[in-house]
């Protein structure tokens, strides 16, 4: 008999940027392969939109306010949880920022931190909050980074959030390297381009609409796309032995010339 080795009954997973894209794809998901599932961030009004559509699909989800950049927050949220809801198994560290295109010359000090402290020092601390309370509390824990396929590879117009992935990728290997020990596995999940509201406008133009036919795949990613590999990393019996991984679901961006 074939093994479904995507269930996650009994496990709690926690999701940051779970408000819209593929952070609440991302909550569906879990909560589809039978976690409760916990979504964070910061607007309310749209997790609690989230929370109502999993609980309408039959799934078990909760919200908790959580600002990535705030070092209390992110505490208060990850001790809340742990309180009222129990020891998270699972912690997909998405929250990430984005910003429009723009030459390296013009980044100016308030595009950079902006995208550097939510990308990669948002990461990190989240990360680092999630894996304390799983080692404290014995937990045999999965962490997925959510980086990018320019965390690996390069392109014109956002060395911020080039090099704030590429941070995601590197903080994603030392986790797993140090975390083994205390039975915690980190991975990073690469997406390459998927339609979001963040990027939205700029892919329904013309030129948008033409950077994509440069993609190897000649599409977009599609949410249903990077279920697989999500559920995968997330999954101690399907990626058990899997850590300090980067995977890749780009359409072949990353094979591509830069």
């Amino acid at each position: 008999m074939a093994r479904d080795y995507f269930q996650l009954q009994d496990k709690i997973a926690l999701i940051t940027g779970a408000s819209s894209g593929l952070g609440a794809h991302f909550a569906g998901v879990l909560a589809e392969a039978g976690a409760t599932v916990v979504l964070a961030a910061r607007r309310s009004d749209k997790l609690a939109e989230q929370v109502a559509a999993i609980e309408h699909s039959g799934g078990a989800a909760s919200a908790v306010s959580m600002d990535v950049t705030d070092p209390d927050s992110v505490d208060r949220a990850f001790t809340r949880v742990a309180e009222d809801i129990g020891n998270i198994d699972i912690l997909v560290n998405n929250a990430g920022v984005a910003d429009d295109p723009i030459r390296f010359l013009d980044t100016g000090e308030e595009e950079w931190q902006r995208i550097v402290e939510t990308n990669l020092n948002g990461a990190w601390r989240v990360a680092r909050a999630g894996a304390r309370h799983m080692a404290a509390a014995g937990v045999a824990g999965s962490i997925v980074n959510i980086a990018s396929v320019y965390g690996l590879r390069t392109g014109a117009m956002k060395v911020a959030y080039n090099v704030s992935k590429a941070g995601v990728v590197q903080l994603t290997k030392s986790m797993a390297v140090e975390l083994c020990r205390e039975q915690i596995r980190v991975n990073a999940l690469c997406p390459g381009w998927f339609l979001t509201d963040l990027n939205r406008e700029y892919f329904e133009s013309e030129r948008g609409e033409r950077y994509i036919r440069t993609i190897p795949a000649r599409r977009m990613g599609l949410m249903e796309d990077l279920t697989a590999p999500l559920l995968l990393l997330a999954s101690n019996a399907a990626g058990g032995y899997m850590t300090g991984s980067a995977l890749t679901v780009d359409g072949g961006i990353a094979e591509s010339p830069v």
